[in-house]
């Protein structure tokens, strides 16, 4: 085998749920094949289902073997997201990919998107040295705080392989501390980083919250009050709430992450008055919002800025791919959510039929907020269940607005690559009233089903009242 090809495979520890539809190995360009088994994930709100993940990291070349435990015939299969061109071959009883750069895919058989496998390919890890000096090693939980703080700054937690329950369910991770979460580590519980600077999560480990009671509405992480923070690599599954909540924070990166969520509420990755977040790589699939931006909230007080949303893939079971604008401080003048940037990003779904919340790009302000400088970029969008495209509205949503939004101005929507499909919905860019208008909003090469659209008309975006400047060149 060449020294530029290779494979590590990470065995799930005992105590984890698996989903075992799949028989699964894979192996480097001329190498050995390895085992892999899957974890389970839930999918769907709408109506819950079992889909698999795997995970695994290499360089040059693999190939991916998937074969059944039980009868089955091969007719169809895809991968997805399109754009990262995994080639397949099958047969009636086997199926081969071939993956030659890391990325997050979803291989859907026989068009079952709800049975489908997920499979993450990671570039090599550079993981660190677990028997340094100084590391601690599984020392998680509250009752470890002190144990932690007692380090030097920037202290590392090294999470070996196995299940780790965590001491009531949540860790409130203090400052200047590392975490690594070792591939087939498992968390059982949620992580908080509260009025804390300097805390990065890393590793290709798990957090799982599939044990807990649905009612403690619990994130996976949550970032509240805190500065310089970064999380990377790691997935969650079934979080009870939020995936990654912010709120009042400043600094915070979130890389190459990935989420499963089947519950009400439980979004991808919200920021409520937060500043210069990045987030990248990462794959949401979630039964609300994959991403969303607000002003005030909870105990947040603020508009959003200088957010950077790039290389991602979304799938959103339930609400918004993208959103924002909905929450802010209605009891003053409203909030401002600026300098976004959303780029090279794969859609793979929307399904949702609730009037108020069609979107795969919402920017829907309420509670007096302002929506204004904000690009979306090189954008990918497959057939949608049930969804549309673009909605532009300055919205009063009576389910959470005390008062309608101010303003949408300055949005660009440049090189969008659409998918027509039968659950697609007409696009809309509306004002509220003169009051609160939509204004200045451009539409740059927008594709349709591979060619470009000349107008509006043929984009199937609708125009409504109290706009000014909506252009399409």
């Amino acid at each position: 085998m060449s020294e530029k090809n290779q494979l590590h495979v990470y065995p799930i520890p005992a105590g984890a749920v698996q989903q075992k539809d799949y028989l699964l190995r894979v192996r480097s360009a001329g190498g050995k094949w390895k085992p892999l088994s899957a974890y389970q994930v839930k999918v769907d709100m709408h109506d819950v289902r079992e889909a698999s993940m795997v995970y695994f990291d290499f360089a040059g070349t693999v190939e991916l073997e998937i074969t059944f435990p039980k009868f089955y015939t091969v007719y169809d299969v895809q991968v997805r997201p399109a754009s990262a061109g995994v080639q397949n071959t099958f047969a009636a009883k086997k199926i081969i990919l071939v993956i030659d750069q890391p990325g997050n895919f979803s291989v859907e058989i026989n068009r079952d998107r709800f049975h489908n496998l997920h499979v993450f390919a990671g570039a090599i890890e550079e993981a660190p040295e677990r028997d340094a000096s100084g590391v601690l090693h599984n020392t998680i939980g509250n009752s470890a705080n002190d144990q932690i703080a007692a380090q030097p700054v920037n202290r590392l937690v090294y999470v070996d392989p196995g299940v780790h329950y965590i001491g009531s369910y949540i860790w409130e991770i203090p400052s200047d501390t590392r975490v690594y979460l070792a591939p087939g580590a498992v968390l059982m519980g949620g992580l908080a980083i509260r009025q804390a600077r300097n805390v990065h999560i890393f590793g290709r480990g798990v957090v799982y919250q599939g044990h807990l009671d649905p009612h403690y509405y619990t994130d996976g992480l949550t970032i509240d009050q805190a500065t310089d923070v970064s999380i990377a690599g790691t997935c969650f599954i079934d979080p009870l709430h939020y995936t990654i909540a912010m709120g009042g924070s400043d600094g915070i990166t979130i890389d190459n992450v990935k989420t499963f969520s089947c519950l009400g509420w439980s979004d991808g990755f919200d920021m409520m008055s937060c500043s210069h977040v990045t987030i990248r790589r990462s794959f949401l699939r979630t039964s609300d919002d994959c991403i969303a931006i607000y002003g005030s909230r909870f105990n947040n007080y603020g508009g959003s800025h200088d957010v950077t949303v790039t290389d991602c893939v979304l799938w959103a079971d339930v609400a918004h791919p993208m959103n924002m604008g909905t929450h802010g401080d209605a009891a003053h003048d409203g909030d401002v959510i600026e300098n976004i940037r959303f780029e090279n990003i794969d859609v793979l779904d929307q399904h949702e039929f609730q009037s108020n919340y069609l979107g795969v790009m919402a920017l829907n302000p309420g509670d007096k907020n302002t929506i204004r400088n904000v690009m979306f970029k090189n954008i990918r969008i497959d057939a949608l269940e049930h969804g549309r495209v673009f909605d532009v509205e300055v919205k009063y949503n009576k389910d959470y607005n005390p008062a309608p939004g101010q303003l949408i101005e300055n949005i660009t929507f440049e090189d969008i690559h659409i998918t027509s499909g039968p659950g697609e919905e007409v696009s809309l860019v509306a004002g509220y009233d003169a009051e609160h208008p939509v204004r200045d909003i451009l539409f740059k090469d927008i594709y349709r089903d591979g060619g470009k659209v000349a107008d509006l008309s043929a984009a199937n975006i609708h125009v409504g009242d109290y706009t000014s400047q909506i252009r399409i060149v």
